[in-house]
């Protein structure tokens, strides 16, 4: 099957953990909004789709994925899709749901990233709103991140115990890849946060390092596919919210 993913062109976003899922699959796809307005693509291809859904479940914002007659959103519901197509998934139903929790736990943190650079309105501009910014990211950095952290070092412990090296079962999942964007987009962020905190997050380094190293996704990461971290997405680099 051939999947329509459709989020911003700009910006890897919500949409880069759809991306990563399906780079890594070596999944056929069409990342819409980034082709060209005269091939059906462009930024107009996905607001038409928004507003003209395909199906009677209209999506609410991007990232959406098209997958013959579905039309999918969310993230975290996209991959629960993708994850058994895409071999990145337990094939149990326990497995599964335990996944999707774990994806769910990385939404919470993602939205709490988000909402540093926008702690009172995603309307204004973050010069808007700079003093609250700068007391949300101290929060973030003293309470958020080693909480949220520290649980994922603590589920790659347990399932260590058995001689695995990833978050459910015996092999990587979207989950993995997942946690592998928060990582490498807290490092862009917070670099001198991230290089305090992880200290005490081995299990997370290793984690990153085996993803990256992936041969699919390693080859995506180096290629342009593969949207540069800017200050219009999720991970911002301002140096004053780094402590």
């Amino acid at each position: 099957m051939r999947y329509e993913l459709y989020y911003w062109p700009a910006i890897q976003g919500r949409g880069e953990f759809v991306r990563l899922a399906l780079e890594d699959a070596g999944a056929d796809y069409m990342d819409v909004a980034r082709l060209p307005e005269g091939a059906g693509g462009g930024e107009a291809a996905l607001l038409r789709m928004l507003e003209h859904p395909t199906t009677g479940h209209p999506p609410f914002a991007p990232p959406f994925l098209r997958a013959g007659r579905r039309l999918i959103a969310q993230t975290a519901n996209i991959l629960l899709f993708l994850g058994p197509r895409l071999q990145l998934a337990p094939r149990d139903e326990t497995g599964q749901l335990w996944m999707h929790q774990l994806q769910l736990t990385i939404a919470d943190l993602v939205a709490e990233i988000h909402d540093t650079h926008h702690p009172i309105a995603g309307s204004l501009y973050y010069e808007d709103q700079r003093e609250e910014a700068r007391r949300r990211s101290a929060h973030l950095r003293r309470e958020r991140l080693p909480k949220f952290l520290g649980y994922f070092e603590r589920v790659l412990g347990d399932n260590r115990r058995g001689r695995r090296h990833c978050l459910v079962g015996s092999a990587a999942g979207y989950a993995d890849l997942s946690l592998f964007q928060v990582m490498v987009g807290l490092r862009y962020a917070w670099p001198r946060t991230m290089r305090r905190l992880e200290a005490s997050l081995p299990l997370c380094g290793e984690l990153h390092d085996r993803v990256a190293a992936r041969p699919s996704l390693a080859a995506y990461l180096a290629s342009p596919r593969r949207i540069p971290f800017n200050n219009d997405g999720i991970f911002r680099r301002y140096p004053e919210l780094d402590g």
